[in-house]
């Protein structure tokens, strides 16, 4: 989850470094530093805390090196802290590189390296990987008597020597002092990308920290590694395998990136989403004939109208807009469906029958118990769709089809805009089966006119920003929260809470309303919120049934509801309201007021909205 940024060319290489970090601090910001080779020295500066601390402290110096690594940190092995700060170097000082992943085997790697006479002088993973290139580059490989053939470069054999002894995961940006002008990249489970410009190269985690200097890149895949210097760059497998790699253009710009005239970029992609769902849903959705054409899996869609059985894996928010769809899917194209959390499938023994598509959904297309779990249903023979917003990004080139969500860069690390697109395509999927079992055209085409007047809906959500802030206001000092609904709008509680705890740190409980009375009724004191979705639904008079119980207790009642709803008032200590919309498309709305109750939320408690403590953006590390 940490991000690298590293950069070969003609320019001084630190300001882009930091520049590209500021782009990737969502990935990670414990601590921040960079690497920069000059001559034959390798310099390092590196420091606790985000990369403003990093500027700080070197602020007023001067630097000409037109070579270096740069990295920030979100912890896995050893504390947070300026020892633990990547760049690392290994024992000779000759290696320096930066690192994103988990190294599995790195105890059993340490003691062997340090039995070799190797000190180690961090608590990270990270310094054995150093370490064990430092070693073969300095000895050959010790283990099978390998040593590098006439003409090969030393440096790129050292690492291609030690990457096949881990275990884990990587992306990696390694240099070496005796080779000034040689940049290596390496990638295995975590995202690696080479920038290509005119007479320089970026290598970086994503392309938020390349788009400013090119549009041009190449996607490495798992086990690739890439060999830069000045003038050129070739790619080849870690054994030593050449491989031919295909220049995509980056599909965003630099301004879709920017912050704009927002405070924080949470709040800008929540005000983006009536932009964001019409340019998800444009070019896809036929009215007038009832149709959808999702272009990465119109060849699937016969087979996928005969499936018998679809299981959607995913984390976090994504895993909500999972659970949405499993209603989607039963109700509309009434195909049995079921979601599972990734990090879980991927430890079980799933049943994959024959004829099940898995659906595997994932903002980033990198995180790694998503990506683990698309492996463990590739290997037990299902159909594996992805449901990704990055162009090129590991799920995406994994899966045997899939869907972008086509929302622009989420840089915020509390998901936004892609929750409400990945409702979106879930649901033009489900009603474009729907349409081919059983759904009749006239249903089918009153369900995707209303999909479509949704972007202009929430707008009217948004314009209620102000009054959520006053709701938000008047309840931020209590610890504990209860957010409750039925049907497809219990995701949204879960979705809700989510939301509030991971950016204001309060205490949240997402449930399904009736569930309360089974035991988390025991909590309501006087005065605690309880947020219920009770807009006009199939549920309503039942989710009246569950305000009333919280009501009878003293608990405050935050409603989000239908507008026009004279009775819902007459329950409501506060009210939000959402336009009317049919049932089934209700969570695309019903999630925006949550999301805005949430930002308010931490803005008021003097919280980083964008930055919250011990979260980053794409999780991938397990």
């Amino acid at each position: 989850m940490c991000g690298i940024i590293a950069y070969l060319g003609q320019k001084p290489a630190r300001p882009i470094l930091i520049e590209g970090l500021k782009r990737l601090e969502y990935r990670g910001y414990d601590s921040a530093g960079v690497a920069l080779l000059g001559g034959d020295e390798i310099r390092i500066q590196k420091t606790a805390g985000r990369i403003s601390a990093l500027e700080d402290m070197i602020a007023g110096e001067a630097s000409s090196e037109t070579f270096g690594i740069g990295h920030t940190r979100w912890a896995t092995h050893g504390a947070p802290n300026t020892k633990n700060a990547h760049p690392h170097t290994d024992y000779t000082g000759k290696i320096a590189l930066a690192h994103n992943g988990i190294i599995e085997n790195y105890a059993t790697l340490k003691k062997w390296l340090i039995n070799e006479g190797c000190p180690f002088q961090t608590d990270t993973d990270t310094e054995v990987v150093a370490n064990l290139i430092g070693y073969f580059y300095k000895h050959g490989n010790s283990i099978n008597g390998d040593t590098p053939a006439d003409g090969q470069n030393k440096f790129e054999w050292a690492v291609q020597q030690a990457l096949n002894e881990l275990y884990g995961s990587y992306g990696l940006a390694i240099m070496c002092a005796d080779y000034p002008d040689t940049l290596i990249g390496a990638k295995k489970g975590s995202p690696l990308i080479l920038g290509l410009g005119e007479n320089e190269y970026i290598i970086a985690s994503d392309a938020s920290a390349i788009v400013e200097h090119t549009t041009q890149a190449i996607y490495l895949a798992d086990n690739e590694m890439v060999t830069i210097t000045p003038t050129s760059f070739h790619t080849k497998t870690i054994d030593n395998v050449a491989v031919t790699k295909e220049r995509k253009e980056i599909e965003f710009s630099l301004e879709q990136i920017e912050l704009a005239d927002f405070d924080h970029y949470m709040l800008k992609e929540i005000s983006e989403q009536p932009v964001a769902l019409q340019t998800c849903l444009g070019g896809r959705v036929d009215v007038k004939n009832a149709r959808v054409v999702l272009g990465g899996i119109q060849s699937n869609v016969r087979d996928l109208a005969r499936t018998k059985r679809i299981i959607l894996t995913a984390c976090g928010t994504a895993w909500h807009a999972a659970l949405v769809g499993e209603f989607l899917f039963e109700q509309l194209a009434r195909i049995p469906a079921e979601v599972e959390y990734a990090s879980e499938f991927r430890y079980r023994n799933p049943i994959i029958e024959d004829g099940t598509i898995v659906i595997a959904i994932s903002q980033s297309g990198e995180t790694a118990d998503t990506l683990a779990a698309v492996e463990q249903a590739k290997e037990r023979g299902a159909t594996v769709l992805g449901l990704v917003n990055v162009v090129g990004s590991t799920i995406a080139r994994t899966t045997d089809a899939g869907v972008y969500l086509r929302v622009g860069p989420e840089i915020g690390v509390a998901s936004t805009k892609a929750f409400t697109a990945q409702v979106a395509v879930l649901a033009m999927l489900a009603i474009e089966l729907g349409r081919r079992r059983h759904l009749s055209t006239d249903s089918a085409g009153a369900l995707l006119a209303e999909l479509m007047a949704l972007p202009q809906k929430i707008e009217s959500v948004l314009g209620q920003s102000d009054a959520i802030k006053q709701i938000a206001e008047a309840n931020i000092d209590r610890d504990n929260w209860l957010f409750l609904g039925r049907g497809l709008n219990y995701p949204v509680a879960l979705e809700g809470a989510l939301k509030l705890k991971e950016i204001s740190y309060i205490h949240a409980e997402g449930l399904p309303a009736a569930e309360m009375k089974h035991g988390p009724i025991a909590l309501i004191t006087d005065g605690m919120p309880a947020v219920f979705i009770a807009t006009k639904s199939s549920n309503y008079e039942k989710i009246i049934g569950n305000i009333e119980e919280v009501r009878a207790r003293g608990g405050k009642t935050i409603v989000v509801g239908t507008e026009g709803d004279e009775n819902i008032k007459q329950y409501a200590d506060e009210l939000i309201t959402v336009p009317d919309t049919t049932e089934q498309l209700q969570p695309i709305l019903t999630a925006i007021p949550l999301q805005l109750l949430a930002y308010h939320a931490a803005v008021l408690r003097g919280h980083d909205v964008d930055k919250p403590r011990n979260l980053a953006k794409s999780v991938t590390v397990e």
